[in-house]
């Protein structure tokens, strides 16, 4: 069977108006920050809809027996943030995975093999910065089934160079856009992360 990239843009009004705030120009670099934590939150419970691994457990309520679900704790899930975008996307996602290992400056030397990989990256231009982290863990055995990509934005010709190198990948974000500009920006595009949440990182040193 042939793989393909699978894109999951869900059509949820929250994620929609997140996503606004981002790209309205206007908005402040707090609220801008704001904004990709929400994101990060609400991308971060679609990606764990059909992957979280779970099992069922007897339970005994106040009236009988039931059966309930409950997360398997005992497989570990990695958060992988690229900075500085990424880390506000986490910010919202450790509200949904509070128990995830958070790995900060690359990925981690040594990986097992049952082992969940979250990559938060605040837009994917032409996917070549995605590719070379997504290259250092099939290096060391990650299958990408294993991975789920939360991005604020992406753009087409970067989700076409990711499905051409690893097509079997699920990512989720809350837009495409269609376009890259000669200066490598996306089109209508989120600006430039950096540069947007510059005020706010300055203001913390």
């Amino acid at each position: 069977m042939a793989m393909t990239l699978r894109v999951v843009v869900p059509p949820h009004p929250l994620i929609a108006h997140w996503l606004t705030m981002l790209r309205d120009k206007r908005t402040p670099a707090p609220l801008y920050a704001k904004s990709l934590e929400e994101l990060g939150k609400w991308l971060t419970y679609e990606a764990l809809r059909d992957w979280l691994p779970h099992r069922e457990e007897e339970v005994i309520t106040a009236q009988a027996k039931t059966i309930g679900t409950v997360i398997e704790s005992t497989i570990p899930l990695f958060a992988l943030p690229e900075l500085p975008g990424g880390l506000e996307l986490w910010h919202g996602g450790r509200n949904v995975l509070p128990n995830a290992h958070l790995c900060i400056g690359g990925v981690p030397d040594s990986i097992k093999a049952n082992v969940g990989i979250i990559i938060y990256k605040d837009q994917i231009t032409d996917g070549k910065s995605l590719l070379k982290t997504l290259d250092e863990l099939i290096q060391q055995n990650v299958e990408p089934r294993r991975i789920r990509v939360i991005s604020a934005l992406a753009a087409k010709p970067g989700l076409q160079n990711l499905g051409d190198k690893i097509p079997d990948l699920n990512i989720y974000c809350a837009c495409i856009d269609a376009e890259i500009t000669d200066n490598e920006e996306i089109n209508p595009g989120i600006g430039n992360p950096s540069l947007r949440l510059n005020t706010k990182i300055s203001g913390l040193n």
